[in-house]
């Protein structure tokens, strides 16, 4: 099975637009959105939810009241602040270190699995499969929601006999990503030409190459600096990364994420659409390479 993983090295550089053209002018896959912190390919892909799972990660504290004798000694372990005058605990502020579970002399703490997420199973209007999953605000542990997204996309292709995967990766070079492209087939670089998106760029090949994934390069904005977009491409020369191509800037991209649909569908003969159709056929010549 094929797996394509879009990043990027930072955010705003265009990544889920490309996703969002790409899952109209590639078929026969299954698509993931493994940006768990930020999920925004659903608003694209216009997906039904048919199974839901929640995601457990990590314990968190709390008082059990008709245990608690109010003896303080869980206040002063906690190095969190996360316990009240009142002995209620902030499970905000909690950051599941145990002191309190293993130290209270009344037994008055429970230490318990804490749901931290959500996953999504979808079918979309094109009859692919849609697995995408949200990180509740303030917690912990995407990395393995995110193996745990890709995990179930992997089941809904194989159980409709796809070869390919899409994936909408997440922006940075940190936990996240590296859960993103590990064992996949392709990591397909979204950059700017600008000097941070060089950079940028920079991390996250040598991120790829770190776990010896192919990546390829699409610069998204090439004529707001054409010398910039230039440099880049003397970049991917050098370091014999391909460059499948480039995308102009259009306003109207904007206009098509408002309306919730592909810049492709949209717009379908305006230059950006007519180049995304030429990396989509690139793509697709690395699946029949490989």
């Amino acid at each position: 099975m094929k797996e394509i993983v879009v990043v990027s090295g930072k955010g705003g550089t265009g990544k889920t637009s490309v996703v969002a053209s790409l899952a109209c002018l590639i078929k026969n896959k299954a698509m993931v959105d493994c940006d768990v912190d930020a999920a925004n390919l659903s608003l694209v892909l216009s997906p039904r939810v048919i199974e839901e799972e929640d995601f457990t990660a990590g314990k968190k504290a709390r008082i059990i009241p008709e245990n608690c004798t109010q003896c303080g000694v869980c206040r002063d372990m906690c190095r969190f602040d996360a316990i009240s005058e009142d002995f209620i605990i902030d499970p905000v502020a909690c950051e599941g270190c145990g002191a309190c579970y293993f130290f209270c002399p009344a037994a008055a703490v429970a230490f318990e699995p804490t749901v931290v997420g959500r996953c999504y199973v979808c079918d979309t209007p094109t009859g692919d499969p849609f697995v995408y999953a949200e990180l509740f605000p303030g917690e912990e542990n995407s990395g393995k929601l995110v193996t745990m997204v890709r995990t179930k996309a992997k089941e809904q292709a194989e159980r409709a006999g796809l070869s390919r995967i899409l994936t909408d990766g997440p922006p940075g070079i940190g936990c996240p990503v590296i859960s993103s492209i590990t064992g996949t087939s392709l990591a397909l670089v979204v950059t700017e030409p600008t000097g941070s998106g060089i950079h940028d760029l920079e991390r996250v090949v040598q991120l790829a190459r770190h776990f010896q994934i192919p990546s390829a390069v699409i610069i998204n904005k090439s004529d707001i600096n054409p010398a910039c977009a230039d440099n880049i491409e003397q970049y991917c020369i050098r370091n014999e990364v391909p460059l499948l191509g480039r995308l102009p800037y259009d306003s109207t991209i904007s206009e098509a994420q408002r309306q919730g649909k592909a810049i492709v569908e949209y717009a379908p003969d305006i230059p950006v659409s007519k180049a995304m159709r030429e990396i989509s056929e690139r793509i697709l010549s690395f699946y029949e390479e490989q």
